[in-house]
C-alpha cells in the first residue's frame, strides 16, 4: 500500500474479533487505492512533496541583476546572489478512530454487517478529505498570519513574515528598503457582472505580470488560474459564462473575448464567503518559485486492538502533514466592494 500502514494488532489474540482484522484491512487498502488514482485540488494548486524532517526550510535566492557595459580592458562589475526568505513549514499531527463494539461484531453471524463496512471506508475518506481541506482553508484563510485548523494553528505567512495576502510586502535586498508590493486587492463592482469581471481578469493579470523580483525586475508571469469560493453561485455564473465563453457577454457587437481559453476556473467548496472574492494565480509562478507547498511527512499508520475496558474493537489512525507558503508572489487575493475592514489592501484600479 503506498499511503496506508498497517502495523502489527492485538486483536488478533482475540477470537471473535480476529476473523474481522483482514476484511477490514482490505475494505481500507480498497479505498485508500481509489483514492490515489484521483487528482484532487491539491495536485492542481499545491506543489506536493515527501519529507523525511520534522519541518522543511526553502530558502529563497535573489537572481543576479542585468549585465553592464565595460570599458575596453575595464573589469565586469561585480555581482553576487543574496538570500531573500527562508520559510518553514511544520508538520502537523493528526489522528482519528473508528470503533466496532463487541455487540455489532458478536451479532454479525453472517460477516461483516454494512455498518461494519462503511466504518473503515469512511475512515480513509476522511483521512484523504483532511489534506484537500488543509490546502483549501490555508489559500482561503491566508490573508491573516495564522489561523486554526482542526484545532491546529497553521502559520500562514511568506517569506517576508506577511500573510500570504497582503498589501505591503517587503523586499529583502538593502537596494530596495522602503519600498513595498501589494497582492491583497479591493474594488466596488469588479465582480458583479460579466462585463466588470473581463474587465477585473485583465487588471489582474496585468498587475501579476508586473510583480517584481527582489531587485526591482518584472517578473513576467502569467494568470492562468481563477479560484472563487464554493457558496457564491451569482459569481460562478458569471466566471463561467466569462472564461468559457468566445465572444465578450451581452456585447452588441459581438466582440471576441480576450479572456477565453487562457484561464482554469476553480471553485473551492471549502471557501465560504460573505461576499465576492476571487483568488488569481500563476500555476508556472507557484511552480517555479515554489510558492504553495504541501509536505506529505508519515503515511496514514493503522493499529487496532480490543479495549480491556469496554471490550470493543478499535481502529487507530496516525499521520503527520503539513502546508504553507513560501513566497506571495503567484498569487494575489480580490475583493469585490470596500476595503475589508482592518487590512491594507489596496484599491486594484489605482
Amino acid at each position: 500500500m503506498a499511503e496506508v500502514i498497517f502495523s502489527a494488532m492485538s486483536g488478533k489474540n482475540d477470537a471473535l474479533f480476529g476473523k474481522f482484522e483482514h476484511p477490514i484491512k482490505a475494505l481500507i487498502e480498497n479505498e485508500s487505492n481509489s483514492w490515489e488514482k484521483k487528482k484532487n485540488i491539491l495536485d492542481f494548486l499545491f506543489n506536493v512533496e515527501k519529507s523525511n524532517n520534522y519541518a522543511e526550510t526553502i530558502i529563497g535566492q535573489s537572481d543576479f541583476d542585468t549585465f553592464q557595459a565595460k570599458g575596453e580592458g575595464q573589469r565586469a562589475e561585480n555581482d553576487s546572489v543574496e538570500q531573500t526568505y527562508k520559510k518553514t513549514i511544520e508538520h502537523i499531527e493528526f489522528a482519528k478512530e473508528f470503533t466496532i463494539t463487541r455487540k455489532m461484531a458478536a451479532d454479525s453471524k453472517m460477516g461483516m454487517g454494512a455498518q461494519m463496512k462503511s466504518k473503515p471506508q469512511a475512515f480513509v475518506r476522511a483521512y484523504h478529505k483532511t489534506k484537500i481541506k488543509l490546502g483549501e482553508w490555508a489559500l482561503a484563510n491566508a490573508y491573516a498570519a495564522n489561523g486554526v485548523f482542526n484545532k491546529a494553528t497553521v502559520d500562514l505567512t511568506t517569506g517576508d513574515g506577511l500573510p500570504l495576502f497582503n498589501g505591503a510586502h517587503t523586499y529583502a535586498k538593502k537596494s530596495m528598503k522602503g519600498q513595498t508590493q501589494s497582492n491583497y486587492f479591493y474594488g466596488a463592482n469588479q465582480l458583479d457582472s460579466t462585463e466588470n469581471f473581463e474587465s477585473f481578469l485583465n487588471l489582474a493579470a496585468n498587475k501579476m505580470r508586473n510583480f517584481k523580483d527582489e531587485n526591482g525586475e518584472t517578473m513576467e508571469y502569467t494568470a492562468d488560474i481563477v479560484i472563487i469560493p464554493g457558496n457564491r453561485p451569482h459569481l460562478e455564473a458569471i466566471a463561467k459564462k466569462v472564461i468559457g465563453s468566445d465572444r465578450t457577454v451581452g456585447s452588441n457587437e459581438n466582440d471576441i473575448n480576450i479572456q477565453f481559453g487562457n484561464w482554469s476556473l476553480v471553485v473551492l467548496t471549502g471557501w465560504q464567503t460573505t461576499d465576492d472574492r476571487c483568488i488569481v494565480m500563476s500555476s508556472e509562478a507557484n511552480k517555479n518559485l515554489m510558492a504553495n507547498m504541501f509536505y506529505n511527512r508519515e503515511k496514514l499508520d493503522v493499529r487496532n486492538e480490543v479495549d480491556i475496558h469496554t471490550r470493543n474493537y478499535i481502529w487507530n489512525g496516525y499521520c503527520r502533514f503539513g502546508a504553507g507558503f513560501t513566497t506571495w508572489k503567484h498569487a494575489l487575493l480580490m475583493v469585490g466592494g470596500n476595503k475589508p475592514s482592518g487590512s491594507n489592501a489596496t484599491d486594484i484600479a489605482q
